[in-house]
């Protein structure tokens, strides 16, 4: 029954390769037949859990609650599907996200649960450093639309440099991954060596200060839940 349930997990979360817009596209009756099929040993597996379990207990489980509520979701969006689909209506599968809801609440997924609670029991610990980061970043598009966007410099593409102070913010976010870098830096240090010290700042402080400390408080409250729990 374990081996039987990972493999109808499998079979519904690999179904978003070949649904439109799919990697692989398959006929839509192939993957609709393949999805009521597994919905259908999932709803049976609940069944019989429910006939050796007490009621009282059954609708107490959050577990079996959640994995009610995604069958019922998946079908619903299904039949809406279909019923656009024969109008030649354009739709998209919302209901996908809700399908990995099954590899976690089944009972053989007491793992996949405990470091899913390990990772939400860890969240509100991180927003701290996190707001301090943002806040960072913030302060330096600031300060970077401030030293650069009134100077009328262009990047290497003809766009405008540093006058947008959302498109700002995403050009130093990227810089804290070093994706964008040196590039991102050039069109300051071409017009002055100075603004160099500018971006030298903000890689020290945002790359190497706090991605350290984000990632210790990441690890060391992770790995205190999963001890706890």
């Amino acid at each position: 029954m374990q081996t039987a349930t990972y493999f109808f997990i499998f079979l519904i979360l690999s179904l978003a390769v070949f649904e439109e817009p799919a990697v692989y596209p398959l006929p839509f009756l192939v993957t609709s037949l393949v999805e009521v099929s597994c919905l259908l040993v999932f709803f049976g597996r609940l069944t019989h859990f429910a006939k050796v379990t007490p009621r009282s207990v059954f609708w107490k489980d959050t577990k079996n609650i959640c994995i009610m509520a995604a069958i019922l979701l998946s079908l619903t969006d299904l039949a809406i599907y279909a019923v656009l689909r024969m109008y030649n209506v354009r739709s998209i599968r919302w209901s996908r996200i809700v399908r990995p809801i099954f590899l976690i609440n089944f009972a053989e997924s007491r793992q996949i649960r405990r470091a899913f609670r390990s990772i939400r029991n860890t969240l509100p610990e991180i927003t701290y450093v996190f707001l301090l980061f943002m806040f960072s970043l913030l302060m330096f598009s600031l300060m970077a639309l401030k030293l650069f966007g009134e100077r009328n410099l262009q990047t290497a593409e003809g766009l405008p440099y540093f006058r947008d102070y959302l498109e700002t913010v995403f050009d130093l976010y990227v810089l804290v991954t070093t994706a964008n870098s040196p590039d991102v830096m050039m069109p300051a240090f071409d017009f002055s060596s100075w603004y160099a010290l500018f971006f030298i700042a903000f890689v020290i402080i945002n790359t190497y200060i706090f991605m350290s400390l984000f990632l210790a408080v990441v690890y060391n409250n992770y790995k205190k839940h999963l001890k706890v729990m």
